[in-house]
């Protein structure tokens, strides 16, 4: 499993607009191999929202982000000032993943090499 998640700052008078936005957009993501789960979370604070993506491993999801379901996703409207700026990419993958009835653990250790999007 591998998860991406966006964090957005979003302009507080304008977040019905954001959440309408993005339920009226095709993501494309049920065509793409690899692709688990998406979620649009909105947070307790006003203007917080995250965009959560769920992937079988990383190698899926940094293809998505070369493929055409990408670039037709990333490629519906704009969103000049609705953010109030860019958003902050983390990429994640598990170390503990509980469910019901479920606990698998990592059998790997962290690189300590490993360099995420802010590098």
């Amino acid at each position: 499993m591998y998860l991406a998640m966006n964090r957005f700052s979003v302009n507080v008078e304008r977040e019905s607009e954001w959440e309408q936005i993005w339920k009226e957009r095709e993501s494309y993501l049920q065509e793409v191999p690899g692709f688990v789960q998406f979620m649009l979370l909105r947070g307790a604070e006003p203007g917080d929202y995250i965009s959560y993506s769920a992937w079988e491993d990383a190698a899926a999801f940094h293809a998505w982000t070369q493929s055409e379901a990408f670039r037709k996703g990333h490629a519906q409207g704009t969103l000049a000032g609705v953010l109030t700026g860019p958003p902050q990419l983390g990429l994640f993958e598990p170390v503990i993943e509980e469910t019901p009835g479920s606990r698998k653990l990592s059998d790997s250790s962290p690189d300590p090499n490993r360099r995420g999007p802010r590098h």
